[in-house]
């Protein structure tokens, strides 16, 4: 609920921005013992709140403005994770009138191993139009955000990309 808020008042604040993204959010995939044995910790959840916000503040920093997603209310909650769906995050960005679609997913298969990627694709022919994948040792607050950062800065919004 407050990535929808958040993205609502970032669409509103970068209402004159030329590019309209369609963001999804970051998925957790976990397939780790821990989770398996003791549960899902609410740490993690919160960090997925936090790389939301993290990446959805970059993007209107860059200028990008967010659609409102609620239109595809419907089509997005059949799925589990939006970034591993074969291209519906497209198909539904472009549905919404986005020029892109935003999606990441976090995977856990450790607390010591975790990998997470963020893919930026057109919502009119499903390319990838910049992402990034990393990999990133530990699982902590910074250990989270300082992976985003990296492909953010070195991935995304590098400045070959622009």
């Amino acid at each position: 609920m407050r990535l929808i808020l958040l993205i609502f008042l970032l669409t509103s604040a970068a209402a004159q921005a030329e590019d309209k993204v369609a963001f999804f959010g970051i998925f957790l995939l976990d397939s780790s013992l821990q989770t398996t044995e003791l549960g899902q910790d609410p740490a993690e959840q919160a960090r997925l709140e936090m790389l939301n916000t993290m990446v959805a503040e970059r993007f209107a920093a860059e200028g990008y403005a967010f659609v409102d997603l609620q239109p595809a209310a419907g089509d997005i909650d059949r799925y589990v994770n939006l970034a591993k769906c074969y291209g519906c995050d497209s198909r539904i960005a472009q549905k919404l009138g986005a020029d892109f679609s935003l999606v990441g997913e976090v995977q856990k298969t450790s607390d010591l191993i975790i990998a997470m990627n963020l893919q930026l694709r057109s919502a009119g022919t499903g390319d990838l139009v910049r992402g990034g994948v990393v990999d990133i040792r530990g699982n902590t607050d910074d250990t989270w955000r300082r992976g985003m950062r990296y492909i953010l800065n070195n991935r995304i919004f590098t400045k070959e990309a622009k």
